[in-house]
């Protein structure tokens, strides 16, 4: 193998079950590290990524001097520092809880992103690759975004992030996420184009890759509610008459409902959420319930079979613990297709700028 061609090497923190290094393995890198404190996903990543060293440690918490011990032991350089930190600090649904703390002001918020910081002054990546939600831009949040992107530019990266949406990429599922790049002494990065739209006549793209295109030949009578509960709990009466594609705000009177069960507006967009298969899914979420979406359009709570579907990982990808750990292993996932779509751009960009080719030869 030239140099030009060697693989690139990655580590990984926040690493979930392993949907981003997923990704980032199929765009040609090689995770030689990983970190999580949940020990489900530690044991999930090491089945599904055997040759990975994989810690199980509170990286928040973790003392910096260990870290970096853990860092140096990769031989240099490190092409690629990929990172995940936990979203609930920036997500949408955090700025509705006035008795939790939102963004920076949250100590898991910041303490994440400054354990990513401190990795990547460690570790020195050609590049780095943070991944949240995307109300990590919203006004509330863009002084901590800011604040990570001003001291990353500090430590010589040219800093690039914007927004995706999943479904672009061809995964069948409408998630929108922030994506933050850094590449080391080089050009802004530039994020991949869309492959897939919604409409996409007139264009070279794909249509959007639907539910229903995923979950067909899955999707059968007999695969029936099997999680003790029953999808819409005391109005699972409504849910039944509600058309694929709508939520609760079907039965209210401003959407000219004879009988109104709900003022406009009153609930969680999710609530009720039913899937289209003529759509692509909504966004997962990492808390599996009765009454928030998306629903399967058969009136039932999605089994972990079409949620791992959904989250555009293969049938094999090993999850381990008990339904719900692994509802949110998968729901708190980058999608490994929307990870190698961002993965395969990075590395291109690596040795288009020669910097891999240089320092491996």
């Amino acid at each position: 193998m030239t140099a030009r061609h060697a693989a690139l090497s990655c580590v990984s923190l926040f690493s979930g079950c392993g949907g981003l290094d997923l990704g980032l393995k199929r765009a040609g890198f090689t995770t030689l590290g990983a970190v999580d404190m949940d020990k489900d996903c530690v044991a999930s990543f090491k089945a599904n990524f055997p040759e990975t060293e994989v810690r199980c440690e509170d990286i928040v918490n973790w003392p910096e001097g260990d870290m970096q011990k853990w860092l140096r032991q990769f031989q240099r350089p490190i092409a690629l520092l990929a990172a995940g930190p936990p979203c609930p600090p920036f997500s949408k649904s955090r700025f509705w809880r006035t008795d939790l703390p939102k963004g920076f002001a949250d100590p898991a918020g910041a303490g994440s992103f400054r354990a990513v910081l401190a990795a990547i002054r460690t570790a020195r990546p050609l590049a780095f690759l943070i991944e949240n939600v995307k109300g990590l831009t919203y006004r509330g949040n863009r002084a901590a975004l800011d604040s990570v992107v001003k001291e990353a530019e500090g430590l010589g990266y040219s800093v690039s992030w914007t927004v995706v949406n999943a479904a672009n990429y061809g995964t069948p599922q409408l998630r929108e996420r922030c994506f933050v790049v850094g590449l080391l002494g080089s050009e802004p990065f530039e994020f991949p184009a869309p492959t897939h739209a919604k409409e996409p006549e007139g264009t070279d793209l794909a249509r959007w890759v639907t539910a229903g295109d995923v979950l067909s030949d899955i999707d059968t009578e007999e695969a029936a509610d099997k999680w003790g509960h029953t999808a819409g709990g005391r109005f699972k009466h409504l849910l039944e008459e509600l058309p694929p594609g709508e939520n609760y705000l079907y039965f209210t009177a401003e959407r000219g409902y004879p009988n109104p069960q709900f003022k406009w507006r009153s609930r969680y967009w999710t609530y009720l959420l039913k899937l289209s298969p003529d759509l692509p899914s909504w966004t997962i979420q990492a808390k599996r319930t009765n009454n928030m979406g998306p629903l399967h359009w058969r009136n039932r709570v999605l089994r972990i079979e079409e949620v791992r579907r959904l989250q555009s990982f293969p049938d094999d990808f090993a999850l381990y613990g008990d339904v719900n750990k692994k509802w949110r292993q998968l729901g708190n996932a980058v999608p490994p297709v929307l990870a190698e779509a961002i993965g395969r751009a990075i590395a291109a960009q690596l040795r288009s700028a020669g910097a891999w080719a240089t320092k491996v030869a």
